[in-house]
């Protein structure tokens, strides 16, 4: 793994991280130094859905890290704002921007509502871009300036735009404007790149699934996002750009094979929007 002072004194700002993938991020880069702001709505507890941004900032703050909870919408341009200019006045700048907050729903589309439909591409596409947008003007300040993005590579197998093509839609949004955040300011420096798990990821996404209990037993951790998450952003950025990573292959290019710690059991690897034959 890259240098466990790698990140050291970088700003974070993450999406959707009251939980999950992002708190596991967050709780990583601040091991690793990082001051995190987390921008979530989350601030009373769920009754079906552990963790608040509160309990996030208490989690970052054990783990030795400094971190500030903004309780917002990443979908309101007012509350992105807000987030980013609150890493800015208490840290001094953002250094990394995470999109991790997602909604997903893949019921067929006779079945799917309206509702679920926006709800998908606004919190997944319209949300990467706000908040983004809003980094972008301090990730240009930056020495190593990151963006990244909890969404797959493009693939564009008839499997997986049948499947669940809503969903599917609003996740390769994500994909598709960070590879174009890539190619957009490649002479700026910053890096813009996409993380994806191999396989399931034991969330409450996965829980709250018909085969929740089966699915999670089956599941790896969030560590194994966050582990490969903070290796991409302890690259340097001029030269770790326009990629959609996949989670076991990051590990396995620094020397990390045995996945076993992460849990699951043995993982054949899985193709959920991977190569579907």
């Amino acid at each position: 793994m890259s240098s466990q002072n790698a990140l050291s004194d970088r700003t974070m700002v993450i999406s959707g991280a009251s939980r999950g993938i992002g708190l596991a991020i967050a709780v990583a880069a601040a091991r690793r130094g990082a001051n995190v702001v987390l921008l979530a709505k989350t601030a009373e507890p769920h009754p079906k859905l552990k963790g608040t941004v509160h309990t996030a900032v208490a989690d970052i703050e054990a783990a030795g890290g400094k971190a500030v909870a903004v309780v917002g919408d990443v979908r309101k341009e007012g509350n992105v704002q807000r987030a980013v200019d609150t890493a800015v006045e208490r840290f001094g700048g953002v250094d990394i921007c995470v999109n991790n907050a997602s909604a997903i729903a893949t019921e067929p589309t006779e079945s799917l509502s309206v509702k679920k439909y926006d709800l998908m591409q606004e919190i997944n596409c319209r949300g990467t871009f706000l908040l983004s947008k809003a980094a972008l003007p301090h990730l240009r300040e930056s020495s190593n300036p990151h963006i990244l993005t909890i969404a797959p590579p493009v693939n564009m197998n008839p499997h997986w735009l049948g499947v669940h093509p809503s969903y599917t839609l609003s996740k390769y949004g994500m994909s598709l404007l960070t590879l174009g955040f890539a190619a957009e300011y490649a002479d700026a420096g910053v890096a813009a790149n996409c993380l994806w798990p191999e396989t399931y990821i034991a969330t409450s996404a996965v829980a709250n699934t018909p085969d929740g209990e089966a699915l999670l037993a089956a599941s790896r951790s969030p560590e194994i996002m966050a582990d490969a998450a903070v290796e991409i952003l302890s690259r340097p950025a001029r030269t770790t750009t326009g990629q959609c990573f996949v989670d076991a292959d990051v590990l396995a290019e620094v020397g990390v094979t045995d996945l076993s710690r992460y849990g699951g059991g043995d993982h054949p690897r899985w193709d959920f929007f991977l190569d579907k034959e």
